[in-house]
């Protein structure tokens, strides 16, 4: 009896030890993949702040002052004038505000355009499918 006691103990702790190490395994290799997702986000907020401090040089208004006057003869700018921007009621609609065109009958006169939603037809004459979906009872 002692010996099955032991031997039962012995492939328990065997079992035991391999879950406790297939679980220390898989913690290692998310915390892993953790660090490299880490160095990946500060590698891609570098960039950000480095492309950032490009922008920031590129667009400087003395370095701009000098392109344009490098550049004047060839490019030709001019400042703009205040007439020549727009309001925003002076520009066109958007096409969903655009009202629809109007229709003309068989005798050339205009009639609006419908807006109604066509009727549904009556229940005798609609067709229905034998799809059960649970939502209305049948």
């Amino acid at each position: 009896m002692l010996r099955t006691l032991d031997i039962v103990l012995i492939v328990v702790m065997t079992a035991a030890a391999t879950v406790t190490y297939t679980i220390k395994h898989k913690a290692e290799n998310k915390l892993e993949e953790v660090r490299s997702l880490d160095a990946q986000i500060k590698l891609e907020e570098d960039t950000i702040d480095l492309l950032r401090a490009d922008w920031a040089l590129l667009t400087q208004p003395n370095r701009l002052d000098r392109l344009v006057k490098a550049y004047d003869k060839d490019l030709q700018l001019v400042p703009t004038d205040p007439t020549q921007l727009a309001h925003p009621e002076e520009l066109p609609m958007l096409k969903a505000d655009v009202p629809p065109p109007e229709e003309k009958d068989s005798k050339g006169k205009k009639k609006a355009a419908s807006t109604t939603v066509p009727a549904i037809a009556s229940s005798e004459s609609r067709e229905t499918d034998e799809i059960s979906t649970g939502s209305v009872a049948r």
